[in-house]
């Protein structure tokens, strides 16, 4: 097993990051300074906007987010599920918009695994560039959802999938080069921007609203040298997992009602953590 590593930093937030397990080569825990923090958590529910609420935010987001990014790169260095990872140059796209099949058959816990077909096109349609495949689990009764260029959540949504019963997800990918111009065509979350920076920037365009007071959680997780993001906000129930590979953002949101939160948090956990790029 690898070594497990923990870190703190601080973050001007008026809310506690707490310190979570993840199931990984290497992990950083970010945690706020204990000084001086209210817990005090926000109240008011969301606006009926963003991803989350079925609206398209992207005219005034994406300017605001680029801004955001630009101004504090970060100049870092740069299979899962029984998958091989092909590489970025052995990427081959399909041009079949739509639903593809891409589950797995239930393994002996009743679990399926999704993973992006080859042949299913960038985006809804011709003309954007290859998407390297994603793959995560679900329990059995989860089921894909139609996503059409009508689509109020936009064209980066590339997939959806809901359970009456425990909740829903959706995989938000976006070209990098809408955020900034000077990431490559190998870009890594890292140079995107540190989590709290990402989060910042990309969390307004899931649930709608300003993140600051609704993160409960931040976790960095590394698997097969890529690196993800780990967010758990509240309100609205949503985890995010959040990465970057070729030229693309892979933004993996998981989120359910109150009861279906308090009911089956620990499978929307296990869902959200399993997302991987491969």
């Amino acid at each position: 097993m690898g070594t497990t590593l923990f870190t703190s930093c601080s973050f001007p937030w008026s809310w506690r990051f707490h310190h979570q397990l993840v199931p990984c080569s290497h992990l950083l825990a970010y945690s706020s300074q204990e000084s001086g923090i209210s817990r005090a958590k926000a109240t008011a529910e969301p606006r009926e906007s963003g991803y989350l609420r079925g609206e398209n935010e992207k005219s005034s987001g994406f300017l605001k987010r680029r801004s955001v990014l630009v101004s504090g790169i970060s100049m870092l260095p740069s299979a899962v599920f029984g998958y091989q990872g092909e590489g970025l140059a052995a990427v081959k796209q399909g041009l079949l918009a739509g639903r593809i099949p891409g589950l797995s058959q239930p393994d002996e816990e009743g679990w399926r695994t999704y993973r992006r077909p080859d042949d299913k096109s960038g985006g809804h349609g011709v003309g954007w560039s290859p998407i390297i495949p994603y793959a995560f689990v679900v329990p059995q009764d989860w089921e894909e959802v139609p996503v059409s260029i009508a689509d109020l959540g936009g064209t980066e949504i590339d997939l959806r999938f809901a359970s009456s019963k425990e909740g829903r997800l959706f995989v938000i990918v976006a070209p990098v080069l809408r955020f900034a111009d000077n990431l490559g065509g190998n870009a890594s979350i890292e140079l995107i921007g540190p989590p709290e920076k990402v989060i910042n920037a990309f969390g307004p365009e899931v649930i709608g609203e300003n993140v600051e007071g609704r993160v409960q959680s931040i976790n960095v997780a590394e698997h097969s040298g890529r690196m993800y993001y780990q967010y758990e906000l509240e309100p609205p129930h949503v985890l995010i997992t959040a990465t970057a590979a070729g030229n693309r953002l892979y933004l993996f949101a998981v989120t359910g009602s109150g009861l279906q939160w308090k009911r089956h948090y620990k499978d929307l956990k296990r869902i959200a953590e399993s997302f991987r790029v491969v």
